[in-house]
């Protein structure tokens, strides 16, 4: 599995991002961590009760799976629900509880021009069917059985636009895992904004009120 975890690694590639974490304060536990990379005005929520992977672990993590998320000016963070957190579970077809990563990265000027919502649908895991048939074509994407669950187009303001998926995907060893994606940009596509949360996809159904939650809460205004 290992191996197999290190060729889909690459295919995710090199996006990354930069953070500042803060959480709710009040006589009662709070209910929310409120995550923020306040230069890129990006937010988002996750349940209190889940926990942050290290930056060094996480590193540790990009590293090992060939990824320059992280690096080149970017920002990224995760958290994790299952009682013994790990950086592994980034990209692992066992998590049986819900991991979510977020992060922002600068684009350069020749990807900005021919960025697409389509475009925007394909990071990270391939969703458009050019997209699925591109990654087929070589021997290193390991995933398979896509099933589209949910596509929905989100404008929401300032001229930040971009798409929201669910759906599904069947790892080596007959493992479906579900995943919930944000993709979005800035009005002059300099800056592209991501926030995936994966589990096993009956994790995912079991949790889906709780991720619908973190997913629509991920926020960014334009600079």
């Amino acid at each position: 599995m290992a191996s197999k975890t290190s060729r889909l690694g690459k295919v995710f590639g090199g996006l990354g991002v930069l953070l500042a974490a803060g959480t709710a304060v009040g006589c009662a536990a709070p209910q929310f961590t409120y995550i923020a990379d306040s230069s890129a005005n990006t937010y988002f929520k996750v349940p209190y009760s889940w926990h942050r992977i290290s930056d060094v672990s996480l590193a540790a993590q990009f590293k090992t799976l060939g990824s320059t998320l992280g690096k080149n000016g970017s920002w990224d963070i995760a958290y994790d629900a299952a009682p013994a957190p790990a950086a592994l579970h980034l990209f692992s077809p066992n998590a049986t509880k819900p991991f979510v990563f977020a992060f922002v990265v600068p684009l350069n000027p020749a990807v900005s021009r021919t960025l697409s919502t389509n475009g925007l649908r394909d990071v990270l895991l391939p969703v458009t069917p050019g997209g699925r048939l591109a990654a087929g074509q070589g021997s290193a994407f390991p995933l398979t059985h896509f099933h589209l669950l949910r596509d929905t187009l989100l404008e929401p303001g300032q001229g930040v636009h971009g798409v929201s998926d669910t759906f599904e995907y069947t790892y080596p060893g007959d493992i479906t895992d579900t995943f919930g994606k944000v993709a979005l940009t800035n009005s002059d596509k300099s800056l592209l904004y991501v926030l995936m949360v994966h589990c096993k996809a009956a994790c995912y159904s079991e949790n889906r009120d709780q991720i619908d939650t973190i997913m629509s809460s991920f926020t960014v205004r334009s600079p």
